[in-house]
């Protein structure tokens, strides 16, 4: 790697940790999305006696479920103050695991030095999605098992984004969109022949937080790191704020069951065995 290409790396690292330390991430995990941890847990077999690394782990939606089966877990991400949030979670459940920050795309571990390498809608994005992948299978050992769960393309998330892209400044070079992580396809190549007895399948979340489309929207405007930053880049362009405010509550809308009161998320989880 250059200099110029190491620098604009580094650069890029940092503005993707302000980005999760805008808002409050930790109540979306919390609120929003708390049964995708345990889900991923439970699909990778975590038990007692195994080395665990979460990585993009947040404020440990899935890092702490899988320290609660006993197994030795570090849970690993780019921003800090997600991991210390998650810390003060695990110490008020009384569950004892590490805390580490690092970078998906050059994680300080040795390698095969976990038995089960995971990731909740964490390792999506990371902004090169090979050199990501490179890594989940580097750390895992032989035989172990690597598990990604992940918001679809064409899922709910993966649609808000793609509502926010015309709004949003331009990507910078090199960088995949998160929601590939959720296209079977994607992730089987970016995997390759590293892995085996690979698992996808498609499952739905429902969303209990909201009463209606408009407080997903508002929600998501106070917490969610990605749509802050959208929101800010046309702070100054109130016509474009008014265009995104509607496009973003028909969204939510269209997926909106008002009898129920509820929402369906679709992700891929997606489990796979390190080649022995």
């Amino acid at each position: 790697m250059s200099e110029t290409t190491d620098e604009a790396d580094r650069a890029l690292k940092t503005k993707h940790k302000a980005l999760w330390s805008l808002g409050d991430y930790p109540a979306v995990a919390s609120e929003v999305i708390p049964a995708t941890g345990p889900r991923l847990a439970q699909a990778c077999g975590i038990h007692a006696g195994q080395r665990v690394l979460d990585v993009g782990a947040g404020s440990g939606n899935a890092a702490i479920p899988a320290a609660q089966t006993g197994a030795d877990v570090v849970a690993s991400d780019l921003a800090p103050a997600l991991l210390e949030t998650g810390r003060q979670h695990a110490e008020a459940q009384g569950v004892t695991l590490e805390w580490q920050e690092a970078d998906a795309e050059a994680l300080p571990y040795a390698d095969a030095e976990f038995d089960v390498v995971m990731s909740c809608v964490g390792v999506m994005f990371a902004p090169h999605h090979q050199d990501a992948a490179d890594e989940l299978v580097r750390v895992c050992r032989p035989g172990g098992t690597i598990g990604l769960l992940s918001w679809t393309p064409e899922g709910f998330i993966g649609q808000m984004f793609a509502t926010m892209k015309p709004y949003a400044p331009p990507p910078p070079p090199g960088a995949q969109p998160p929601p590939l992580w959720g296209d079977e396809s994607h992730v089987r190549s970016l995997l390759g022949d590293w892995v085996t007895d690979v698992d996808a399948r498609k499952e739905n979340l429902t969303v209990e937080r909201f009463g209606a489309p408009e407080d997903f929207r508002e929600f998501f405007k106070r917490t969610y790191g990605p749509t802050i930053a959208v929101y800010s880049n046309i702070s100054e362009e109130p016509d474009k704020v008014e265009a995104l405010d509607r496009e973003l509550a028909d969204l939510a809308a269209r997926h909106f069951d008002t009898a129920a009161g509820t929402m369906e998320w679709e992700y891929l989880l997606f489990t796979a065995t390190r080649q022995p």
